[in-house]
């Protein structure tokens, strides 16, 4: 049974490739904004961490808000390609953060990648005009 992604004009998607979809952009989802409404709220542990990581805290509120509204803009089904371009520049900066202060790779250093690959994975199984575009193919064209 074939059904009708979220995107205007996409074509469709196989129930199986909609939920797997969802699911992958839940997650990363429910976690920033986690990480978002502890940084607006100026959580203590938040607050600590992002001091840890060299940013001034009068900066935290702000950088939340920000990162609020990528995922918002990621939310919207007509936005969510944009969205999934603006985390993507948002995690970036956070992999160079880590880079900076020498955290670990694995943990630390690769953890804004495995978000944003979730992010760009629940939304290529969404949204089949995106796959046309990604150079993800099987066999030979």
């Amino acid at each position: 049974m074939l059904m009708q992604t979220a995107s205007p004009g996409a074509r469709t998607v196989r129930r199986p490739g909609l939920w797997a979809g969802r699911i992958l952009c839940a997650v990363p989802v429910l976690f920033l904004l986690f990480d978002a409404f502890g940084k607006v709220t100026k959580a203590g542990p938040v607050v600590a961490g992002t001091a840890r990581l060299g940013y001034p805290e009068h900066l935290v509120a702000t950088i939340g808000l920000l990162e609020l509204a990528c995922v918002v803009i990621y939310l919207i089904p007509r936005t969510a390609v944009l969205g999934a371009i603006l985390l993507t520049g948002y995690l970036g900066g956070a992999v160079a953060t880590h880079v900076r202060i020498g955290d670990p790779l694995v943990s630390h250093v690769l953890f804004p990648v495995y978000v944003a690959a979730l992010l760009w994975g629940g939304r290529l199984l969404l949204d089949n005009r995106l796959r046309g575009v990604v150079p993800l193919r099987r066999g030979t064209p």
